[in-house]
């Protein structure tokens, strides 16, 4: 069983991956480390733009949620998400935005795009609340992100990509 994990989740320095709870990443070393008295083999990865480091046991990386960037049918099937009409349940705004959190940190990119299209305001509509804006901007923040290094593109140029799905 621990060969079959280790094959499917190997990764290299320089790799892109993405972790759930922070999205997109590169993993800048695999290295080897002291801990309470075992040596634990970690994966290092870096966020550039939170300036994180992340070490992650090569033995919990699957259990972590750590992932590779998504194939493109993924990313084709989160941006036809977002050609899709909003979703909007009639719940009380704490449940439905915690429920748009936990799909945020779930790190699927098709969870992440339903909550974007559910959320996505064009300039000639309503308002939006505070706390809906901020979950939309991390949403889509994350999902650009993944697009850009999916696409090789810049993450502004996603972000756009992804904007003018939705306003079509």
């Amino acid at each position: 069983m621990n060969k079959k994990m280790s094959s499917a989740y190997t990764f290299n320095s320089g790799d892109y991956v993405v972790y759930p709870a922070h999205g997109v990443g590169k993993v800048s070393d695999i290295t080897k480390q002291q801990v309470a008295g075992t040596e634990l083999e970690l994966i290092v990865v870096n966020f550039a733009k939170d300036k994180m480091t992340l070490r992650i046991p090569m033995a919990k990386a699957e259990n972590s949620g750590l992932r590779r960037i998504s194939e493109t049918s993924t990313m084709n099937d989160a941006l036809s998400v977002l050609k899709g009409k909003a979703k909007v349940k009639k719940v009380m705004w704490s449940r439905r935005a915690q429920e748009y959190e936990n799909k945020i940190n779930s790190g699927n990119p098709v969870a992440i795009a339903e909550v974007i299209r559910d959320l996505y305001r064009s300039e000639n509509l309503a308002e939006q609340s505070y706390s809906e804006r901020q979950i939309y901007e991390q949403a889509l923040d994350r999902l650009a992100n993944e697009v850009a290094v999916c696409d090789s593109i810049s993450v502004e140029d996603a972000t756009k990509k992804l904007i003018s799905i939705l306003a079509k």
